[in-house]
């Protein structure tokens, strides 16, 4: 009996696949729950539900798992490229047949990562909505999608709070029975003192009045399965943001002092985005666990301090270490300024997904990374565009690194 049923039930999804195969594209998109119309001329769909159906058959022998991920991907910033690279990380996932991001349309599709969308990831499906629209509701976003579509899977990397599209996406996620809702919240809510120990665990306090800790909060009380990651500073490939490594190359490359706050042994995680995908997806790795849980950091472990970043950064544009000059500075009296981290440690540990999740770390660092990092910055103009040096030389003009005429020659507010 064992025999005739297994041997019965890999006739049949032998039969399906082979009429999936037959069947047009929309059809069979439709049918491993890509989610939403194919006759959308907001969507792109390139097949690639007939590939996984019968991936998830060679892989499962007789059960046909289908298993639909949606990507609710923000229009740039710092988050701006995790929903493109998750889409990839995702797509060699076992238990992922169908792969839709669902794309704030304010995006600018001339700019990465929105360009590479078809020529990187032509398997996953594309479906714009005005994600900004505070009237968004989960009846106007499901007719978007599609009134069938339905997801097993959510990654939330939009939504900044419980109000538009974030309560819909939190109402549809409810609605559909969603396996796994995570949500891409930001350590930027850790609310730390003089008390507070790095690096910062998940038991950090947050500020509640954040959009991010509302959030987290209504998905709760909707009973979803949450997992709310979060993630520091971010830098990538494709990314739409780049200030954070920027403001030292912008000075280095020109010549100027780097105004850093306090002595500069402060520490900060600088991640790359394949490796904040990695960290997202793990949570296929141990559902139960990651629910459980719940709270995840997300950062790499290799940790710099604010002066190595300097170094590291000369290194790449080929600059003398000696030729770099770092004037310490006191955060109490002139502030953040332009300087692009915390006055002081503001740092996570991803060990909670090291030991929840099975994440195997990063595979990759700043030091391995500034080489390319350099050349695109110079392919931007980085070396050659006007750069805001106003607060800089408020700190530099009361020391002996003060040269007036440089720094004239970079910002014309600056008189020489």
């Amino acid at each position: 009996t064992t025999t005739t049923t297994t041997t019965t039930a890999a006739a049949a999804a032998s039969a399906l696949i082979l009429l999936l195969s037959a069947a047009p594209p929309s059809a069979s998109a439709a049918f491993f729950g890509g989610g939403g119309s194919a006759s959308s001329s907001s969507s792109i769909i390139h097949g690639g539900g007939r590939r996984s159906a019968a991936a998830a058959v060679a892989r499962g022998g007789t059960h046909l798992s289908m298993s639909a991920a949606l990507i609710v991907q923000n229009k740039g910033g710092g988050h701006g490229e995790l929903g493109f690279q998750l889409a990839k990380t995702l797509s060699s996932n076992p238990k992922i047949t169908s792969i839709t991001i669902l794309q704030d349309d304010a995006c600018d599709d001339a700019k990465e990562p929105f360009k590479s969308y078809s020529s990187d990831i032509p398997d996953v499906k594309i479906v714009k909505a005005n994600l900004g629209d505070d009237s968004a509701s989960a009846e106007s976003i499901q007719s978007i999608l599609g009134d069938d579509a339905s997801y097993e899977y959510v990654w939330d990397n939009a939504s900044k709070k419980p109000e538009g599209s974030g309560r819909a996406m939190c109402d549809l996620a409810k609605k559909w029975d969603t396996k796994l809702f995570a949500y891409v919240s930001s350590a930027g809510m850790y609310q730390t003192d003089d008390e507070t120990t790095y690096p910062m665990s998940e038991t950090t306090p947050v500020k509640e009045s954040a959009g991010q800790a509302q959030f987290d909060s209504y998905a709760v009380s909707l009973g979803l399965p949450l997992v709310s990651f979060r993630p520091q500073y971010i830098y990538g490939p494709k990314s739409n943001k780049n200030d954070y490594v920027d403001w030292y190359l912008d000075r280095i490359s020109r010549g100027l002092v780097l105004p850093v706050p306090g002595d500069g042994t402060q520490k900060v995680s600088l991640t790359n985005s394949e490796d904040v995908a990695s960290l997202l997806s793990s949570v296929l790795n141990d559902e139960d666990a990651a629910v459980e849980q719940r709270y995840f950091n997300c950062g790499t472990d290799d940790l710099i301090e604010y002066d190595e970043v300097a170094y590291l950064c000369a290194d790449a544009a080929g600059i003398d270490r000696d030729d770099v000059h770092v004037e310490h500075y006191d955060g109490d009296a002139y502030g953040k300024a332009k300087f692009p981290f915390r006055l002081t440690d503001f740092y996570v540990s991803p060990d909670t997904a090291k030991e929840k999740l099975g994440w195997e770390g990063p595979k990759h660092t700043l030091a391995d990374d500034l080489g390319w990092y350099y050349e695109g910055y110079k392919a931007r103009g980085g070396e050659e565009r006007g750069v805001d040096l106003a607060k800089d030389w408020e700190i530099v003009s009361e020391t002996d690194s003060a040269d007036a005429d440089l720094y004239a020659k970079y910002d014309s507010s600056i008189s020489a």
